[in-house]
């Protein structure tokens, strides 16, 4: 933990690399596929074997940094993409599904960062054959691009939850990522859907929703990573990294980044809580019930406790 809070300081410094950054399991379900009729179903595994192979070397092949970690430190993630139609031998549409878990400072458990189902916005082209590529200052393909982004938003909240502001620059290569794809032409990059990749760049690349970057901070570094040595002084700090989540919900109410944090984080919070003193509970639980009252429906049953 403590040489990857250091790496991140020379996060852009040219070094000598022994490793990539992930360590990612990528799945690709074709059973609707199998289970409907369409023009171009297929029982041949292969292509999808391809395409599963070919997603998990662009993730865990390729250099997304220029940091220098050790195989120990790679990031753990998955990627699931559950296809719904094939109208082409190439052309395929489904949901992509991402999950990101860091491990907590002194113990054995890892905490979930990232777990977002972004349903029909996925159609990309891909070829039995084809290995992906990806290049930050031109398009080469919807599944490359998607890829990219999402690999950058998740080192975003990655290096956020170590360092004040650690994972700035990948919100920025994540915006970048955004503004070479056109969106007019391919779905999930406008602003038009609330739930869409758009929005997670957007929310941690504008400045009035800075306190996001605070609150994975607080939350992860000040929070969880201090359980093991004073625990309500950890608490103190995810409280406190909660008041910020609010504040941020106040400057605009819905933020998909802030839906996505208590989403997260409710099941957890309620473990860690629930032996907490009546008046730290109820200042959660009013907390996030002001933030996302359906999140405060499994609050209220940690609350009787």
């Amino acid at each position: 933990m403590r040489r990857i809070l250091s790496i991140v300081l020379i996060m852009f410094c040219f070094c000598v690399v022994r490793g990539q950054e992930f360590r990612c399991t990528v799945t690709i379900n074709p059973q609707k596929l199998m289970t409907t009729t369409q023009p171009y179903e297929t029982t041949d595994k292969k292509v999808f074997d391809n395409m599963r192979q070919a997603l998990e070397d662009l993730v865990n092949g390729r250099r997304w940094t220029t940091l220098d970690m050790e195989p120990q430190e790679r990031i753990e993630c998955s990627m699931q993409i559950i296809l719904s139609q094939r109208t082409s031998a190439t052309d395929f549409s489904g949901q992509i599904t991402m999950q990101l878990k860091r491990p907590v400072w002194g113990s054995t458990y890892t905490t979930g960062l990232f777990n977002f189902i972004e349903q029909n916005n996925l159609a990309f082209s891909y070829n039995e054959n084809q290995s992906l590529d990806f290049d930050p200052n031109n398009f080469t393909s919807v599944l490359s691009s998607v890829t990219a982004y999402y690999c950058y938003i998740m080192l975003g909240l990655y290096f956020d939850s170590f360092a004040p502001n650690g994972g700035e620059p990948f919100y920025q290569m994540a915006q970048q990522v955004v503004q070479a794809v056109d969106a007019a032409q391919y779905s999930g990059w406008d602003s038009k859907s609330a739930r869409n990749r758009y929005w997670f760049m957007e929310n941690h690349t504008n400045s009035a929703y800075e306190g996001l970057h605070n609150a994975y901070y607080t939350y992860h570094r000040l929070g969880l990573d201090m359980m093991t040595k004073d625990q309500a002084q950890a608490r103190a700090a995810i409280i406190a990294s909660l008041e910020t989540i609010q504040q941020v919900n106040q400057t605009r109410n819905g933020l998909l980044s802030v839906q996505q944090f208590v989403d997260v984080k409710t099941q957890e919070i309620i473990s860690i809580f629930t032996p907490a003193p009546a008046e730290e509970k109820q200042k959660v639980y009013d907390i996030v019930r002001a933030v996302s009252p359906m999140a405060a429906q499994k609050m209220r049953i940690f609350n009787k406790k």
